[in-house]
């Protein structure tokens, strides 16, 4: 057997996997997300999605006639997403499967706090970061007869999946890697996996296109999957290998771009799973800061603003699973060799990024070993790092800082030098509005 022929066996519960797709019980579970404190659905929203909303009510913001992509590059203009974070996935994994083929993929455009998807002759998807409530989804039809003003529609079938067991029971993002057959059909019976940076690389892109160069390694992109039997399939990855072009797969003009840019995936990975530890402590610290105060209430106690208990125990959980993917503990090595993507998206991405005088930014790639020079994730600019409980988000920088100066950084971090602790000290101390004055 070719070393790039591979018989991929089930790796993942079938039954888990296959939950989200079942019909919704009468009695449908609810979620705290949707209860007090959070009131995920009746809270007031400041996310993109809710702007562009009120802007195509008002007509601030018209689209343009012509053709759907035109309408879909005002959109993500008006949304601020670079056109240049292209990237596509043909498996059948959205709530437009029935359009999703290999030859009619779905293309994904992003920005720190906003994705939009689209696939040709569908909806135009959009989910976007409120700072408090998480991502928000969207959908806006371009072609509703009853409308004479195009308006996004919050989507609550979306969080069939995006609000349950494979995001921790909170609204949240994710990209997954499957086996797709020919049609792009999800061979769930070879199992599936969640995929961030820390996810090893042979693992990464079942169902999705990948452009650009990687070496001798390979992964699981652009190739399409056969059934063996009830727990296996066959790919032959080296066929999906070091491609730079997508026009033998599907016509590239009906896009904005003919590329699925290697280094855009890995950033939106890195993204997806930062974005998903942030909004999970937020609502996790959040819920268990109210429950303290009716504990203390109750007991007679003195109210306050400390963690303490069981507050405590679930802030620094959740502070733990942070700072370590913030600083890219654990992430996956790259191909021997490196990647190398399209100049497109690295300058759109790196365009307007803060940076100290002598031009460190946290933006600036690596791409050689790893993917970021200085690793600790730009997402720290975020509203949604801003907007954590503040007891909480004070607990994060004391151990930021002190992992950043100690002589010798706990183990978990060790792969941290001590010129790039240094380094990533002086950027943030430069460029990170609100830190504390300790930190100065």
């Amino acid at each position: 057997m070719s070393p790039s022929l591979l018989v991929f066996h089930r790796f993942y519960p079938l039954p888990i996997l296959m939950a989200a797709l079942l019909p919704v019980p009468a009695q449908a579970q609810r979620f705290d997300y949707e209860e007090e404190p959070h009131n995920y659905y009746s809270a007031p929203l400041t996310d993109a999605g809710t702007k562009l909303d009120g802007d195509l009510l008002t007509g601030s913001f018209q689209l343009p006639g012509g053709s759907d992509l035109e309408a879909l590059k005002a959109v993500l203009n008006r949304l601020k997403i670079p056109v240049s974070s292209q990237v596509l996935v043909f498996s059948k994994t959205s709530v437009q499967r029935d359009r999703i083929r290999p030859d009619n993929p779905r293309a994904i455009y992003f920005n720190d706090e906003c994705y939009a998807a689209w696939v040709p002759g569908g909806l135009v998807e959009i989910a976007s970061t409120d700072p408090v409530l998480g991502p928000v989804f969207y959908t806006l039809d371009l072609h509703r007869a009853d409308r004479t003003v195009p308006r996004l529609d919050r989507s609550q079938s979306c969080l069939d999946c995006h609000g349950g067991s494979m995001t921790n029971g909170v609204p949240g993002l994710m990209a997954r890697s499957v086996f797709s057959g020919s049609d792009g059909t999800p061979l769930y019976q070879a199992g599936t996996a969640l995929i961030d940076q820390n996810s090893p690389f042979e693992n990464r892109w079942g169902g999705w296109y990948v452009t650009g160069t990687h070496g001798g390694s390979r992964h699981r992109g652009n190739v399409t999957a056969t059934a063996n039997d009830r727990n296996t399939v066959t790919m032959d990855t080296a066929k999906g290998a070091n491609l730079e072009s997508l026009e033998s797969f599907f016509p590239v003009r009906r896009y904005a771009r003919a590329d699925s840019d290697i280094v855009a995936l890995m950033v939106m990975e890195h993204q997806l799973g930062m974005t998903s530890r942030l909004v999970e402590a937020s609502y996790a610290v959040r819920g268990a800061m109210v429950r303290q105060a009716d504990l203390r209430r109750e007991l007679g106690d003195p109210p306050t603003d400390e963690l303490v208990g069981t507050a405590k125990i679930i802030a620094d959980s959740h502070a733990g699973k942070i700072l370590e993917y913030l600083l890219f503990a654990g992430e996956a090595a790259l191909p021997e060799g490196g990647i190398e993507g399209g100049a497109d998206f690295q300058a759109g991405f790196r365009a307007g990024r803060p940076a100290t005088p002598d031009g460190k930014s946290l933006t600036d790639f690596q791409l050689l070993t790893r993917l970021f020079k200085y690793r600790c994730s730009y997402l720290i600019y975020s509203r949604l790092w801003d907007t954590l409980p503040p007891e909480f988000l004070a607990l994060l920088y004391q151990r930021l800082f002190a992992i950043l100066t100690a002589e010798t950084p706990p183990p978990r971090f060790a792969h941290l030098s001590a010129r790039e602790r240094r380094d990533i000290l002086q950027i943030l101390r430069t460029t990170k509005p609100g830190l504390p004055d300790s930190w100065q």
